[in-house]
């Protein structure tokens, strides 16, 4: 597939990074709202990888980035599961043995208790849920088509304007899945355009260089294109303007240390003024405009998530 150049893990949607095997198992039981779930690690006390996750109304998308080999053991989901790979290795196995390759997708049916095996360094993206109408003997090339569909939605995510335009494009991502899976048709998605070579290296300095100030003329001497050009090219082929793009990579390198924070009381105020933004009050809105919470709710999630995963053992004891 042809891409626009973008790292397709819902980035924006981060909800660990720094984290360890028990608010990992809590995290995806409580996404997938799937009960008795195990893991395995090869090295339980270090840290296991990233995990984003994007809720709509009709599901929920969320890509899981391993730092090291993972056993997920013994969930069972009520619906219809969708597991794609983007990068690395992964495999199901199916409760009575039955075995699933991750790649290019594999449909886990409701009411069946699975094992999922993901390997150190790979990408993998679950949906959830999908429709009820999965046939029991797909045809050939339904697989390529549901995980087509994806990986399109991953590498538009990049350049998401806010929460809004994530949730419409998320509602398009279930909508075309169900169409696909009640038809049985293999409709498979256009590849998407290549990017502009000029607006690729604008992208790169955007994101890599955490302490440069926006300059528009600056980003057109980089990529030789006038001023004017630059803005009505990156427009027309993200869907984003440069200050844009700009400001939403400062947004997203502050929920980043804030997803991280580890202190009794995160300086959301520190981090937003780190990245540029000295109104915290207009800082917070633009915070909720791109990722549908305030600063302090992102922070609230991972520590509700730590309570939850240090009270299961104390719940299994007394079981």
């Amino acid at each position: 597939m042809r891409t626009l150049d973008a790292n397709p893990e819902l980035e924006a949607y981060l909800r660990l990074n720094n984290a360890g095997y028990t608010e990992w198992l809590a995290a995806i039981a409580q996404l997938l709202n799937c009960s008795g779930l195990e893991g395995r690690l090869h090295r339980p006390q270090a840290v296991v990888g990233s995990l984003s996750a994007l809720t709509v109304d009709a599901g929920i998308v969320c890509v899981l980035d391993l730092a090291q080999d993972m056993d997920l053991i013994g969930c069972c989901v009520s619906q219809t599961l969708l597991v794609t790979a983007v990068q690395g290795h992964g495999e199901i196995t199916l409760q009575g043995g039955s075995q699933l390759p991750v790649f290019p997708l594999a449909m886990i049916p409701a009411g069946r208790k699975f094992t999922l095996r993901i390997a150190e360094g790979s990408r993998l993206v679950l949906v959830y849920p999908v429709s009820e109408a999965v046939p029991a003997w797909p045809r050939p090339g339904l697989e390529v088509a549901l995980a087509g569909h994806i990986h399109r939605f991953l590498l538009r995510s990049d350049y998401f304007q806010d929460h809004q335009d994530a949730i419409g494009e998320t509602q398009v991502l279930f909508d075309r899945m169900e169409r696909q899976l009640v038809s049985g048709q293999v409709d498979l998605p256009e590849d998407l355009p290549v990017l502009d070579r000029r607006l690729v290296r604008v992208i790169e300095k955007i994101r890599s260089e955490r302490d440069w100030e926006f300059n528009l003329q600056d980003l057109a001497h980089q990529c030789g294109a006038s001023e004017r050009n630059l803005y009505y090219l990156m427009k027309r082929e993200t869907g984003m303007t440069p200050y844009r793009f700009y400001q939403r990579c400062r947004l997203i390198r502050v929920r980043r240390r804030l997803v991280d924070c580890q202190c009794d009381v995160p300086h959301i105020s520190w981090y937003a003024a780190d990245e540029g933004f000295s109104h915290l009050g207009r800082f917070a809105a633009l915070y909720r405009e791109h990722f549908g919470e305030l600063p302090s709710e992102t922070v609230q999630w991972r520590r509700r998530l730590q309570e939850e995963s240090q009270a299961e053992p104390a719940r299994r004891a007394m079981i």
